[in-house]
């Protein structure tokens, strides 16, 4: 599978999830193990372009197709612009479903689904925050929907 743009060949068991093997394997912890049951949205990465629920995804579904993680959208040290449009809006507070919660909304941007507030807060219902920053993620969404 190519993960972030380069090619990583892996030899797991079959029952190894997505996220375990970007986490443990490939040492790419910006994906967080939240309920480890896609209820929470934590673990949300690209697999070709659409947002998947790494939990729920086994890493053999992923050969050959492309995954892109949090760490894979800056371009180098200059943020994708929801990466900082998060900054700008303090759409986090202890930051633990921000990685989740900006993989999603690069996608629905993405995918032209970032037209009105009410829009972005059902296309994010699936990413939960426990601190309640939702005014701000949705600000953060509207201000980086532009996407990249």
């Amino acid at each position: 599978m190519r993960v972030n743009g380069r090619t990583e060949r892996l030899r797991v068991d079959p029952r190894v999830t997505l996220l375990d093997a970007l986490r443990e394997r490939l040492g790419l912890t910006g994906s967080k193990k939240g309920c480890d049951r896609g209820q929470c949205g934590a673990c949300t990465v690209h697999v070709d372009g659409r947002r998947v629920l790494s939990c729920l995804t086994l890493v053999a579904t992923v050969a050959d197709r492309r995954v892109t993680t949090i760490e894979g959208l800056a371009d180098g040290d200059r943020l994708h612009p929801m990466q900082q449009a998060f900054i700008d809006c303090d759409a986090f507070q202890c930051g633990f479903c921000t990685s989740g919660q900006i993989m999603s909304a690069v996608a629905l941007a993405r995918e032209g689904h970032a037209g009105s507030d009410d829009e972005i807060r059902e296309q994010m219902s699936g990413n939960i925050c426990r601190c309640g920053a939702y005014p701000n993620i949705v600000a953060a969404v509207r201000r980086g929907g532009g996407g990249r």
